[in-house]
């Protein structure tokens, strides 16, 4: 029997595939737990249709996302840091840090969990700090650390 999954089912398959499953498993469990719909003419059309725009989507977003990393890779992001004694840090640069400096300088708003440092900058001078922008897009932005006056 064809069924439309509406929920993502493991070893079954994603939200919005076609599956063909045996009768008894769709009335004891894919229907009774609201997982899956009787493929009918009409509900096939509508689920094609809906695949297409949510590819369409995730192209669009894949290209705005190549866009930001090409904008981030020409970015050089300065950051004053208070420094004390032989031009040490008081604390260091966190990814917290860079997101707003990129969004100040930028205006790209990004989230601090996709700034990929390994440890928190504690140093002055200039350093490459990877950024995943989206999926498996990525770009590397220039941030120097600079002593505040």
């Amino acid at each position: 029997m064809q069924v439309i999954l509406k929920q993502d089912v493991e070893k079954i398959g994603q939200r919005g595939d076609i599956v063909e499953v045996s009768r008894g498993y769709v009335r004891n469990f894919l229907m009774p737990h609201g997982l899956a719909e009787v493929a009918t003419p009409s509900k096939l059309e509508e689920a094609r249709r809906e695949m297409a725009e949510a590819e369409e989507r995730e192209r669009r977003i894949a290209e705005r996302a190549s866009e930001v990393a090409e904008t981030l890779n020409k970015s050089v992001i300065t950051i004053e840091a208070r420094t004390g004694e032989d031009e040490r840090l008081f604390g260091s640069i966190t990814a917290a840090n860079i997101v707003s400096a990129i969004e100040k300088a930028r205006g790209i708003r990004l989230d601090r969990r996709r700034v990929r440092l390994d440890e928190p900058i504690k140093s002055l001078g200039t350093h490459q700090v990877p950024i995943q922008v989206y999926g498996d897009i990525e770009s590397s932005v220039k941030v120097i650390v600079v002593p505040k006056l």
